[in-house]
């Protein structure tokens, strides 16, 4: 049975928040429509890289490891899907 390496975090596990609380403001602004151009790219980028962990290795080893790898994946693909869309060209109308 193989041991869960030091550093590699359960992909169950919400994502971290920052403590001095600029990204759950910068999501509210967002939502309220509100959010500066440095608030929104703020919250963009903490929902691709922190929330669906676009970029990470979904892998995850130990006992229950095929479970958290699948979960791991399935917030992968939700970053892939936002980046993606966000590198698409807009057909013209």
């Amino acid at each position: 049975m193989a041991k869960k390496p030091p550093g590699v975090r359960p992909a169950y596990l919400p994502a971290r928040s920052d403590p001095d609380g600029y990204t759950t403001r910068a999501l509210q602004a967002m939502a309220a429509g509100v959010a500066s151009a440095e608030q929104q790219k703020h919250a963009l980028h903490w929902i691709i890289n922190d929330v669906a962990l676009t970029y990470d290795q979904p892998y995850r080893p130990g006992e229950d490891g095929d479970r958290e790898t699948a979960f791991a994946c399935g917030r992968q693909f939700v970053g892939q899907q936002i980046v993606h869309e966000m590198k698409s060209t807009v057909p013209k109308k």
